[in-house]
Parts: structure tokens; C-alpha cells; sequence
């Protein structure tokens, strides 16, 4: 999991993105419109990013459908520490 991390929050294009949805999930779920506007981002890249991310096994819905609200896996959580360590080398977040 840990080499998955890295590789999808740094090493493509995206990752930084991806990485502010990570960590805006940890803090509260939320559907791809809330990140849009929170992020800033548009809702398509949104939608790009959180289907990586679930697809990786990073993120997950809460819910299924329209307007899923999506949060950390257990496995993320459980490589927590590697998220901190990205966190820390990026430097665009």
C-alpha cells in the first residue's frame, strides 16, 4: 500500500490534487460537488481524482449513488504515516 501512496499522490500527474482529497476527506466526508467547492476545482477533475482514488483503494464511498460521500479506507488509515510523510516533501499542499 505504501509504494500505491506514493505513486498516486506523487508520481502522476494529479497527485497533488488527489493528495488535497485525501486529506479534505480525512477531515470531513464529502460528495464531489462539496470538494469542488472547497477545493476549487471542477467538478469533472473531481470526479477524475475520486474515481483513482477508489480504484487504488484510498478512498471509499460511504454511500452508494449520487451524491456519495467519500472517506479514507482502513488500509489508507492503517498507512497514515505515509500520507504524513507525502504531506511533508509537497510542496504544493
Amino acid at each position: 500500500m505504501e509504494s500505491v501512496l506514493w505513486y498516486v499522490l506523487t508520481s502522476t500527474r494529479g497527485g497533488d490534487n488527489r493528495l488535497r482529497l485525501l486529506l479534505a476527506a480525512d477531515e470531513e466526508p464529502r460528495n464531489a460537488n462539496q470538494f469542488a467547492a472547497d477545493l476549487g476545482l471542477d467538478y469533472k477533475t473531481v470526479r477524475h481524482h475520486l474515481d483513482v482514488l477508489v480504484e487504488s483503494d484510498i478512498l471509499e464511498p460511504l454511500t452508494e449513488g449520487y451524491g456519495a460521500r467519500y472517506h479514507p479506507t482502513d488500509r489508507a488509515r492503517h498507512h497514515w504515516k505515509t500520507v504524513e510523510k507525502i504531506v511533508e516533501e509537497s510542496e504544493d499542499i
